[in-house]
C-alpha cells in the first residue's frame, strides 16, 4: 500500500530552546579568603590599589574569619592534598588551617619577573635591586604588625572585643608569611634560580622555601624537581613554620601601643633575618 503526498497544512514546531550552561562551581570559602590574602598583598606591594597597612590587615581578618568559620563546620574546600594520616583535630588546628588559607592564596601572589623587577628598578645593579626588594619586604611586615599591635591595643579600652585578637594574630601571620613568600620569589627570579614548572608550581617551590627558610633546591637546574610541589612533607613543615610564626606574634597582644612597637620590630628582624638565609643560597653557585 503506497501511501499519497500529503496535503495538510504544516505544523508550528517551536524554534529549540537552549540549553541552560551548568551552573559555575562557587568557590569556597577558603579559596576566596586565599584570594582575598592575595589582593591585600598586592595592595600593599603597591601591586594594586593602594591601601595601608591596616586596611589590608582588616580585609584579611574578615576573610580568615569565614575561612575558620567554614572549616570548623566542614564547608570549607581545600586545594592542596590533605595530611597523610592526619586527624580531625589535626587538620583543624591553627597551624594547619592558616597552611590551607596560605597555600590557597600563594598561587595568586603578585611576583614579578627578572625584567619586570629591572624594569622597575631602572639603572640598578641586581645587588641593589636585591637590597630594595628586602627593605620593601621589612616595611610592610613591620608595618603589618604594628598594624594588628595596634588593633589588638585598642580593644584592651573595649573588652567585649577581645575575642577578635587571635583572628588578628591569624591574619597577620598569614599577611606576612605572603609578603615573605613575595620576597622568596622575586629573589629567585632576580638571580635567574627560578623554581621549575608552571607558575602554580613555582608559587608551591617558595611557599616550601619559606617553611624551610631556605632557597628552593634544584632552582633554575631546569629539572622536574621535587621542590616544585608542596607535598606531604612541605604541608607538615609548612604548619610547623606557621605555628611557630603565630606564637611569635603573640607581643601584638600586649596592652596599650607596645605591642604594636614589639610586633613591628619582631617582624622586620624575622623578615631580614629569611632574607639573609635565602640570598646566601641564591648566591652560592649551584652544584
Amino acid at each position: 500500500m503506497t501511501e499519497g503526498p500529503r496535503t495538510g497544512a504544516p505544523r508550528d514546531v517551536p524554534a529549540p530552546r537552549p540549553v541552560p550552561a551548568p551552573p559555575a562551581a562557587e568557590e569556597s570559602p577558603l579559596l576566596r579568603a586565599g584570594r582575598a590574602v592575595a589582593d591585600a598583598v598586592a595592595g600593599l606591594a603597591g601591586t594594586a590599589a593602594g591601601r595601608s597597612a591596616a586596611g589590608g590587615l582588616r580585609d584579611v581578618v574578615g576573610a580568615v574569619a569565614g575561612a575558620v568559620t567554614a572549616a570548623f563546620s566542614g564547608a570549607a574546600g581545600t586545594s592542596t592534598p590533605p595530611q597523610a594520616g592526619g586527624g580531625t583535630g589535626e587538620a583543624r588546628n591553627p597551624g594547619a588551617l592558616l597552611g590551607d588559607l596560605l597555600a590557597a592564596a600563594v598561587p595568586r601572589l603578585p611576583i614579578r619577573d627578572a625584567a619586570t623587577l629591572r624594569a622597575a628598578h631602572p639603572g640598578a645593579s641586581d645587588e641593589e635591586i636585591a637590597d630594595a626588594l628586602v627593605e620593601r619586604a621589612a616595611r610592610l611586615t613591620s608595618g603589618i604588625g604594628a598594624a594588628t599591635g595596634g588593633l589588638s591595643a585598642a580593644h584592651w579600652f573595649a573588652p567585649p572585643s577581645l575575642l577578635a585578637v587571635p583572628l588578628e594574630l591569624g591574619a597577620e601571620t598569614v599577611l606576612v608569611a605572603a609578603v615573605e613568600v613575595v620576597l622568596i620569589g622575586e629573589l629567585h627570579e632576580l638571580h635567574g634560580r627560578r623554581a621549575p614548572g608552571d607558575a602554580t608550581a613555582r608559587a608551591q617551590a617558595y611557599l616550601a622555601g619559606w617553611s624551610e627558610q631556605r632557597a628552593v633546591p634544584g632552582a633554575g637546574a631546569g629539572a622536574a624537581g621535587l621542590g616544585s610541589l608542596l607535598g606531604t612533607a612541605g604541608l607538615r613543615a609548612l604548619r610547623r613554620r606557621l605555628t611557630r610564626r603565630l606564637a611569635g606574634s603573640a607581643p601584638s597582644a600586649a596592652p596599650l601601643l607596645l605591642g604594636a612597637a614589639l610586633s613591628s620590630r619582631v617582624n622586620r628582624r624575622a623578615t631580614e633575618s629569611l632574607a639573609r638565609r635565602v640570598l646566601g643560597d641564591l648566591r652560592t653557585p649551584p652544584p
